[in-house]
């Protein structure tokens, strides 16, 4: 058991998982002996039935939210196009009777290649949102990289966790104070590494929210990170305590419903809140100080005076970029393009990843996230040069499905099928997944 009395995760040192030879062999027995007596996976193993049944439960705001990119879409689809361009060559006659999952990350050794993604506003999958992530992620012994936009606060993810590891993502706020704040907190409770994401200093053009009229964090959803903020709260006390101006809201059934949503998501009792002009007090200070859109390159060197933390930098598309990051000192990079939610018509992250992969020539780890979907696309990144993998979407959708449960099945089987995926390429540990592995579809 660890410190929160949860069962330890396996590797591949488990004796459950040598003697069922390997991670995949290992899931598809948990599936076919449920089988046997007409069971079946709450979670459905390949992407495209996981999204379809989430989005029935979803709502349609919800479900607009997680699956919607910018603009026509052009970067989430060209996500996919990249990762199906390059098919993979197996080899055959390699011992691959045990397999080696395992990569170290910043001084911890993690039993596989995968981390979950920071994804804001869980709440619109399940209600007990990041908390749930965060218990299957220790479950299963993958780092969880804590959203800024929680619905939960970090806190109480850090609780659930005991010494699992977990990593912390910052939006860089106008508030240089909250910034600071939210890396003290970070560092107490008890994250291994901060991911400052790059590439949202506003939002994108998301149609299918936009066309719904449809913002989470206007509803006071997605903010706890800032709502359990002492510094956050004061901002929010001093400008509940000044004069309103502007034109007034129109008092409509929406209207209405807002209103009780952002009582509700505040800290506190509902009835209170509703009185209270600090809940929408507080809403509005975050949607005035969300990001920044004047950062530099030249800012990083104070961030680092901010935190003793190991910093990757998440967004970075082109070879110049990674050079900068690298001459800034930052400890590692993810190659990312937010799965296709900020620019439309930008290039497919996998295609940006070996340029980026060269520029680094291995001097700080460079991860991988947008468009996977399956872990034969984990060994594809892998084999481009990429040390880790960050998972997004089909998380939330687990979750939507069955909760804690739900993202830890979502995880077995994304290892499942990469370590599966080893076995059948000729790759006994991942230092074997290289890139002759890959050809040209």
């Amino acid at each position: 058991m660890n410190d929160s009395g949860q069962p330890l995760p396996a590797d591949d040192t488990d004796p459950a998982v040598r003697a069922a030879g390997g991670w995949g062999r290992l899931r598809q027995g948990v599936i076919y002996r449920d089988g046997v007596s007409g069971g079946r996976p709450a979670v459905p193993t390949a992407y495209p039935e996981l999204e379809r049944r989430a989005a029935r439960v979803l709502s349609a705001k919800a479900y607009a939210y997680v699956a919607g990119s910018a603009g026509l879409e052009g970067t989430a689809d060209a996500n996919r196009r990249a990762l199906d361009r390059r098919r993979i060559v197996p080899r055959m006659l390699r011992d691959v009777s045990a397999r080696d999952l395992s990569v170290e990350l910043f001084g911890r050794r993690l039993a596989s290649p995968l981390l979950l993604a920071p994804i804001g506003v869980l709440e619109l999958a399940h209600p007990e949102a990041d908390v749930a992530v965060a218990r299957a992620a220790a479950a299963e012994g993958v780092p969880y990289i804590l959203s800024t936009q929680a619905s939960r606060p970090m806190e109480e993810c850090a609780a659930a966790m005991g010494d699992a590891p977990r990593w912390f993502q910052l939006y860089w706020s106008k508030s240089e104070e909250l910034v600071a704040s939210f890396l003290r907190r970070a560092e107490a409770a008890g994250c291994e590494a901060l991911v400052v994401t790059l590439d949202t200093t506003v939002l994108g053009w998301r149609a299918r929210d936009l066309d719904l009229g449809s913002l989470p964090f206007s509803q006071g959803q997605g903010i706890a990170q800032y709502t359990s903020d002492p510094v956050f709260l004061r901002l929010a006390a001093e400008r509940a305590g000044q004069p309103k101006t502007g034109p007034k809201p129109k008092v409509t059934a929406a209207a209405v419903r807002s209103l009780l949503s952002i009582a509700r998501t505040h800290p506190g009792p509902t009835g209170r809140n509703l009185r209270s002009p600090l809940p929408r007090a507080a809403v509005e200070t975050f949607l005035d100080i969300f990001s920044r859109q004047d950062l530099t390159w030249g800012d990083l060197a104070r961030l680092r005076t901010m935190t003793r933390l190991p910093i990757l930098l998440k967004g970075l598309q082109h070879a110049d970029d990674a050079r900068r990051a690298l001459d800034a000192g930052v400890d590692g990079v993810i190659v990312s393009n937010h799965g296709g939610r900020q620019v439309d018509g930008a290039i497919g992250s996998l295609d940006a990843l070996p340029g980026i992969v060269e520029a680094v020539g291995g001097r700080v780890p460079v991860l991988f996230d947008s468009g996977v979907r399956g872990g034969v696309d984990v060994f594809k990144a892998l084999a481009l040069g990429a040390r880790a993998v960050c998972v997004g979407r089909p998380y939330f959708y687990g979750l939507a499905l069955a909760g804690a449960d739900g993202v830890r099945q979502v995880l077995q089987n994304l290892r499942g099928e990469l370590d599966l995926t080893m076995a059948l390429t000729g790759s006994a540990s991942l230092t074997e997944i290289t890139p002759d592995l890959l050809a040209a579809a």
